[in-house]
């Protein structure tokens, strides 16, 4: 994932495949699928397609067409054996992560599913065998045409933070609008959505109530925690929702940068209400719910002084006191 790209833009290359696959998230439509052939036998034509709907349009994208970040088992070499996999995000222990992915720059105290072709007899729940410990790609295969050496460990957990993330909201959009059409409907049955429980399950991931704790510091290898910590936007004490931790946790301030995406401000004013007043009601205190005692004090009183300088059209209430 190229810091360049606009927040809401995915490509990905299979090396010698025929087509590049370009996922793009638009702020009202949500997930849109394209692809880009490569076979050079035509002018290249930037296409619609809904065949990755076949795989990202299921309850593991919360029914609606999302994103994902999935791990699988390295298979055996058996014509009989199938393939086993799971989605993940930032609840997920990192023990039972990046399943066939590449990862470097993750420090060896740290167990993961990543860098191993070798099949693994692995359960969630269990205790993975430890991984190699990489700092970089080099020598592992032919580099020649990727941008990078790294797969780099701070990058994988943002992603998996922003995919599941960039579901919700689109999830939320969606459901407003489907109780706007229904409510708009001469004599139309109510739609059954209830958008308050929406927002707390969004405002839950957004503020990190379930987050996995790191078992140990991660520094990176690629730089790419530095460059993103250093994006912003910063408020007036030099805080920024996107300054990264990586000690016992991701973001130094426990909510999501992706308040500030263009699917965030184009949700319907039900939807967006919904989600700012569920917001104050953690942060100010006032949720009574054992889970949210994780949210210290000076964590939720930095969130809302960090949204007052830096998140335009922030309901008043927010101008409140943190109890």
């Amino acid at each position: 994932y190229d810091l360049r790209f606009p927040e809401g833009f995915r490509i990905a290359a299979l090396r010698g495949a025929d087509v590049l696959e370009i996922a793009a998230l638009d702020p009202t439509q949500g997930a849109l699928f394209f692809s880009l052939p490569q076979d050079g036998s035509a002018p290249p034509e930037i296409t619609r397609t809904e065949v990755c709907l076949a795989c990202h349009l299921s309850w593991d994208t919360l029914g609606v067409p999302g994103l994902m970040t999935i791990n699988t088992l390295p298979m055996p070499d058996d014509p009989n054996a199938y393939a086993v996999g799971w989605t993940t995000d930032h609840r997920t222990p990192l023990a039972e992560r990046w399943g066939s992915w590449y990862v470097t720059g993750a420090p060896e105290t740290i167990r993961h599913l990543g860098n191993s072709t070798e099949p693994i007899d692995y359960v969630p729940g269990d205790v993975p065998p430890a991984p190699p410990v990489l700092d970089t790609l080099e020598g592992r295969f032919d580099l020649d045409g990727f941008l990078t050496p790294y797969s780099d460990i701070v990058a994988l957990m943002v992603l998996e933070h922003r995919n599941h993330m960039s579901n919700l909201l689109i999830r939320i959009g969606w459901e407003a609008r489907v109780v706007a059409h229904q409510a708009g409907r001469a004599g139309g049955e109510a739609s059954g959505i209830d958008l308050d429980d929406t927002a707390e399950e969004l405002v839950d991931y957004l503020l990190f109530v379930d987050e996995a704790p790191l078992p140990a510091p991660i520094t990176g290898s690629s730089g790419y925690a530095e460059r993103y910590s250093s994006l912003g936007p910063f408020d007036s004490q030099g805080r920024s929702l996107r300054q990264l931790d990586l000690n016992d946790r991701l973001f130094r301030y426990p909510a999501s940068p992706l308040i500030y995406a263009e699917a965030f401000d184009a949700l319907p004013d039900p939807a967006r209400d919904a989600i700012y007043r569920r917001m104050w009601t953690v942060l100010s205190g006032a949720a009574p719910e054992p889970r949210y005692q994780r949210l210290n004090r000076d964590d939720r009183q930095a969130i809302v002084e960090i949204l007052r300088d830096t998140k335009p059209g922030l309901p008043d209430y927010f101008n409140g006191s943190v109890s």
